[in-house]
């Protein structure tokens, strides 16, 4: 007699290549890749979520995805790309991916993470991507142009610790959920002076109602 739980084991989904036809074979195999090596290290380190391993292709990889192209379609990105709060790959490592011109540099402390973030970055033979063990406020004053960050806190944490490594003219863009206008009405007045928010754009997720915006704050000061 079959196992009952083995019968009742929920389907880890894979669905990219329904949802986005037009990213080549090669991008879509490195996806799948990830997602492999991605459920394989969840299991000895918190990545992500342990309810959101069924559904990552919709919850985490088109959500990176998503962002970034709300991103690219309006901005013309200056120099390399940070990452932060990208210690489970998003969105660095699938930016990565879709981009492999781009530099892409992710930020992180925690050794662990740092770990199997090298260990993909290895498997995929991502050239263009490296990772810091730095935060962003470690980085040297003005040396950084471009910061996308996701999962990372409030808005105004982010900028807080960007406000001097990022260079002025530089830009930050946050993915975020349908609580972005409150995240802005709680930023510090000292900060309004010194970055100017703005939406970038909205986006769905192919499953589900739920509405995502990427915003940006340029650095002004």
């Amino acid at each position: 007699m079959e196992n009952s739980s083995e019968q009742s084991a929920p389907t880890i989904h894979w669905r990219l290549q329904e949802w986005f036809q037009d990213i080549d074979l090669h991008t879509q195999a490195q996806l799948k890749t990830f997602q492999e090596e991605l459920i394989k290290a969840n299991r000895t380190i918190s990545l992500i979520g342990p309810k959101t391993v069924f559904f990552a292709d919709a919850i985490h990889f088109s959500d990176s995805i998503l962002g970034y192209r709300t991103i690219v379609q309006s901005h013309s990105l200056a120099g390399d790309i940070f990452c932060v709060g990208t210690g489970s790959g998003f969105p660095g490592i699938v930016i990565s991916i879709l981009d492999p011109q781009k530099k892409v540099i992710i930020l992180e402390s925690d050794s662990r993470k740092i770990e199997f973030l090298n260990s993909v970055i290895n498997s995929l033979k991502l050239t263009n991507t490296s990772v810091l063990n730095k935060s962003l406020d470690q980085m040297a004053d003005g040396s950084v142009q471009t910061v996308i960050a996701r999962g990372f806190g409030s808005i105004s944490k982010a900028i807080m610790l960007g406000r001097k490594s990022v260079a002025k003219g530089g830009v930050f863009f946050h993915f975020k959920g349908e609580e972005w206008g409150v995240e802005l009405s709680e930023i510090p007045t000292q900060l309004c002076s010194l970055w100017s928010p703005s939406l970038v754009g909205d986006y769905k997720l192919p499953i589900g109602n739920m509405k995502f915006s990427v915003i940006k704050t340029d650095k002004i000061g």
